[in-house]
């Protein structure tokens, strides 16, 4: 299997990157599979005067082998997703609005201090929100789990006579990592890291 692994990305994939997904795939077999677990706790939706802000408080733990490839160099990202929608008796649901955030964590050897850094919406030149280094990867990783007052709709999408439903969705997104890095965790279940939850907004709710 390995054999033909190699194969394959020497046909398919640049040098530069080879010697990456070779390293990623090595760690990958050497450990056993443990899916990744968790909930989304307090789970709070608000409708302010201009905008619509969420917040939460997510639960979960890396497998190690995920750990294991941070601790490497190589950043992972997770993103953030909120859609609303407008909720119609006599037809599917109208979505109303889509919001994205990204959070991008990294280990940085030569200062063995952990990064996170905060990206805006994709699609449109993802911009830097926020930076911030941590000492270890328990507050890294509690930095990225709490989420707070984040505007996901200006409140003028939404009809105040009407209720609202949001759906939310957290997962770590393997499709930012390198080709090489992709091919590796395909058919993984430990690099199956989703959250998800859905909270109602009652017309005219301030909460």
């Amino acid at each position: 299997m390995t054999d033909f692994f190699t194969h394959f990305l020497k046909r398919l994939l640049p040098e530069a990157w080879l010697g990456i997904g070779l390293l990623l795939w090595g760690s990958l077999c050497s450990q056993a599979w443990g899916q990744a677990t968790g909930e989304i706790q307090q789970l709070r939706i608000e409708r302010l005067d201009d905008e619509v802000v969420l917040s939460a408080q997510l639960q979960f733990d890396l497998p190690a082998t995920i750990e294991d490839v941070l601790a490497k160099g190589i950043p992972l990202t997770f993103t953030a997703e909120a859609e609303v929608y407008r909720e119609r008796w006599y037809w599917f649901d109208k979505r109303v609005s889509l919001a994205q955030r990204s959070y991008r964590l990294g280990y940085q050897p030569l200062s063995r201090r952990w990064r996170v850094v905060v990206l805006g919406p994709q699609g449109e030149g993802a911009s830097l929100s926020m930076s911030q280094s941590y000492e270890s990867l328990t507050e890294a990783m509690n930095a990225i789990k709490r989420i707070a007052r984040w505007r996901i709709a200006e409140a003028a999408q939404l009809d105040p006579t009407v209720s609202h439903r949001v759906e939310f969705r957290y997962r770590l997104d393997v499709n930012q990592l390198a080709v090489p890095l992709q091919i590796g965790t395909l058919g993984q279940s430990d690099w199956n890291v989703t959250l998800t939850a859905t909270a109602a907004l009652p017309a005219g709710s301030s909460k």
